[in-house]
């Protein structure tokens, strides 16, 4: 079979001779990129310096003030629990809350029949309009679905008396089948979890009568071609990931009143306070403008606040009791009744020539949604639109998914958003076709990932999310040239014992920044009489140090100090538009924002500069706290240009700047990841010494900051190879109750994480930046997985990688 992008012997296709020319038209390798977005790095002053995060100081001494901090400027304020469902699914018969509502404090009572308790269906889902996700939830619910899912709630003096209000509320339940496994309820006999006359704005694929919420498939070329082919090897492998949590310190916390314009406001910990507020005025019928939602500091997010998790609960409330109310989830709740990483089965097949030419890559993935369908669709889409285009060369790819209901919490939005399991699919696939191929992993995949000047299709072969797009920076041979140096790769001792072995695996992930055209970031800058500003931004600072970020793009643009800016984030009365902290989007999407809100105050300051000056503009620059003249190093302070502008004599003005960005684009990161590891061969126990992971996330706007994102998603992504995750047991419960039950790795149980910064420049993005924070999270269940088959010869393939099930894979073997 031909194909028309055969690799070269170097893993090229700089040429692309036979590539239609309109796609260059509508995918132009050279981007039209402004000269001071492309700085060397002796010419950066701001950009590519570890400065201190902006909230540092008062983190570190208790003055931040997150949601529950707020509680003491209302004398008035109620406290709020929610009953939940105790049967797996069933149907509220009744609910007896005299009890209840006798009880000293109380001040509101609501259930699923309550006047106060909106009985539009909604999505919790943090996602741009419309969601593509389907309206299957009630705030509260007369059909329940999951043990957890909310019936009833209550407002009380203190959150004590609203605690055991909620315990003296008596519940029956007309209780139904249930199902807990995802292969199971796609079958023919298994209980239905709703009815059709139960979901509004259905999403493509669906199918209720198997429980299955949507189905989606997109393929490029011919894959049952090239597998059918008799010059080809086809090799198929599954896969199973675990339901992780996201485990933020800071638990979903809410706290809503109506303020003296009888306006609704919401201090909410979130990631995306506009669509919030969006979906509260459908869900209420409340006008926008009259919901104000802010956001202060967010003790973590990881996704699992890119979604409307609590916030109806306690304005309901606080409109029944007529008085501010605020709710903040259980560490208990945290596990059973918020959100989750899909728990998902993959399916990996290749087609695969003598000398190791890819023909064709087929992935399928069924991923449990539990009861409801917020972000199910989108997160099963990107476990083929993120992880199969890193090898953009092979020419017929093919992903199908089924996304299934079952009696158990409902998942959503995590770090990494499908990408994970795609990538332990694919990543561990590829080695064992490499291995079965005798070739090295290694250049198995060089043959074949992408790099400058590709048109990656792959990414849009499923349309949604995804889209084309030319590859325009890649450093993905320079990640895995210092990534193998790091390790060790190839010059590792083996321990003495001979029962204990030592080898290297390792892996590679691409990710997205932001999604393409479904973005939008907006920023505003005002300059004060002393030459200082005020940078508004829609972006979310979710504790990633994104408020730094923004910082250090404006000083850079504005030629002044970090210190003499000062930022106002996420209150959506105060603060231009923003969808949010997700998908790897902030710096990309929000930072550019920043950069032309601060070049369009720029354009001003050198206005005054040049009358100041009485020089023209052209000769005029930035930098130091000065507009200065390139012709006579002449130079005025920035204090001087803000008294000017605004008390001048015969001209004044607020010197003012705006950007709002979008783009079709969304350049991936790339990361290289590896693993050492000793096994011992009798018990199955085995040890990871090091882990490596190198990433390419273009120009780092904080290097220090980067680094922390780096580590901390490689944290994340260790816990998911080597913890349980969160277990149910066969009544659908969970069997995680508190951190103490939560099986993670704690700081002294984790293996040193070297990360590794690699350098290009994405003409796309702010000062050349593309994202970092997901991609680490994807790639170290592969590459344990594959240094456990290199070291010991056996493939674990269903996290989490345990003794145990090592011990029983050498025992298979021998």
């Amino acid at each position: 079979m031909s194909n028309e992008n055969d690799p070269k012997p170097d893993g090229g296709t700089a040429s692309h001779p036979e590539q239609d020319v309109t796609e260059f038209e509508d995918h132009p390798l050279e981007w039209d990129e402004p000269e001071n977005n492309n700085l060397a790095p002796d010419e950066r002053a701001s950009v590519s310096q570890s400065a201190e995060k902006d909230d540092d100081p008062k983190l570190v001494t208790g003055q931040a003030k997150y949601t529950a901090d707020y509680e003491k400027k209302f004398p008035d304020l109620a406290h709020a629990a929610v009953v939940r469902s105790d049967v797996p699914h069933g149907r509220v018969a009744n609910i007896d809350t005299n009890d209840a509502e006798e009880m000293d404090g109380v001040h509101a009572v609501l259930t699923p029949w309550s006047d106060e308790t909106p009985d539009a269906k909604y999505t919790s889902a943090g996602q741009s309009y419309p969601e593509p996700s389907p309206w299957d939830m009630n705030v509260l619910n007369e059909h329940v679905r999951y043990i957890g899912d909310p019936v009833a709630a209550i407002a009380a003096d203190d959150a004590e008396t609203a605690r055991a209000a909620a315990d003296a509320i008596e519940v029956e339940y007309e209780e139904n089948d249930y199902v807990l496994d995802p292969e199971e309820a796609y079958s023919e006999d298994a209980p239905q979890i709703f009815g059709d006359d139960e979901v509004e704005n259905k999403i493509v694929g669906h199918d209720y009568s198997r429980n299955r919420m949507s189905q989606i498939e997109g393929e490029i070329g011919d894959v049952d071609g090239a597998v059918d082919r008799d010059d080809v090897h086809v090799h198929e492998t599954e896969w199973e990931t675990i339901r992780q949590s996201h485990a933020q310190i800071e638990k979903h916390t809410t706290l809503a009143y109506t303020d003296e314009d009888d306006r609704h406001v919401l201090v909410t910990s979130t990631q995306v306070p506009n669509h919030t507020r969006r979906q509260l005025a459908h869900l209420f019928d409340i006008p926008i403008r009259d919901i104000r939602v802010s956001k202060p500091r967010v003790g973590g997010g990881f996704g699992g606040k890119q979604a409307m998790v609590v916030e109806p609960i306690p304005l309901a409330l606080a409109l029944a009791a007529d008085r501010p109310v605020i709710y903040e989830a259980t560490r208990e709740e945290e596990f059973a009744g918020m959100r989750s990483r899909h728990p998902m089965k993959v399916r990996a097949r290749t087609a695969v020539t003598d000398d190791g030419s890819i023909e064709a890559i087929d992935l399928y993935a069924l991923s449990n949604t539990g009861a409801y369908g917020s972000h199910g669709m989108t997160v099963a889409g990107n476990v083929g639109s993120k992880p199969m285009p890193l090898y953009s060369k092979v020419p017929n790819a093919r992903f199908k998914a089924d996304i299934v209901h079952t009696n158990t919490p409902q998942t959503g939005a995590m770090r990494g958003y499908g990408a994970p399991q795609g990538t332990l699919a694919l990543e561990g696939h590829l080695d064992e076709v490499a291995r079965d191929l005798d070739l090295d992993p290694i250049e198995f995949r060089k043959r074949h990932y992408m790099e400058v000047g590709d048109l990656d299709e792959i990414a849009g072969m499923m349309g949604g999310e995804g889209a084309e797009r030319r590859i325009r920076s890649c450093g993905l041979d320079e990640c895995i040239e210092r990534g193998m140096d790091a390790i060790g790769w190839g010059d590792i001792d083996q321990p003495d014992e001979e029962h204990r072995h030592r080898g290297i695996g390792m892996a590679l992930s691409a990710q997205g920044t932001g999604v393409a055209g479904d973005e939008l970031g907006a920023a505003q800058l005002m300059m004060n009489e002393d030459g200082s500003f005020h940078l508004h931004v829609g972006g979310v600072d979710i504790g990633t140090g994104a408020d730094t970020a923004f910082i250090q793009i404006a000083a850079e643009v504005l030629g002044c100090p970090e210190t003499d800016i000062v930022i106002k984030s996420s209150d959506t009365d105060v603060t231009p538009f923003d969808y949010g902290a997700y998908a790897s989007s902030t710096t990309y999407i929000s930072g550019m924002a920043v950069k032309k809100a601060a070049e369009d105050a720029k354009e001003r300051i050198l206005h005054w500069g040049s009358k100041l000056l009485e020089e023209p503009e052209a000769n005029l620059e930035t930098g130091d706290g000065e507009v200065y003249s390139e012709e006579t190093g002449e130079s005025v302070s920035l204090e001087e240009i803000g008294y000017e502008a605004a008390y001048g004599h015969d001209e004044r003005e607020h010197i003012l700047g705006k950007g709002t960005h979008c783009t079709e684009e969304s350049p991936p990161p790339f990361a290289a990841q590896f693993a050492d590891v000793t096994v011992d061969e009798e018990t199955g126990e085995f040890e990871v010494n090091k882990l490596v992971v190198a990433v390419d996330c273009g120009v780092a706007i904080n290097p220090g900051m980067a680094e922390g994102q780096v580590e901390g998603a490689n944290h994340m992504s260790y816990e998911m190879a080597v913890s349980e995750g969160i277990t149910f047991d066969d009544d659908g419960r969970s069997e995680v109750t508190s951190f103490g039950d939560y099986d993670w790795p704690t700081a002294s149980e984790t293996p040193t994480i070297e990360s590794i910064l690699v350098e290009t420049h994405e003409p796309t993005g702010p000062f050349g930046a593309k994202s970092v924070a997901e991609v680490p999270t994807n790639t170290v269940p592969p590459a344990l997985s594959n240094a456990i088959r290199e070291t010991v010869g056996v493939r674990i393939t269903d996290m989490p990688i345990t003794p145990e099930k090592i011990r029983a894979a050498l025992e298979d073997d021998e």
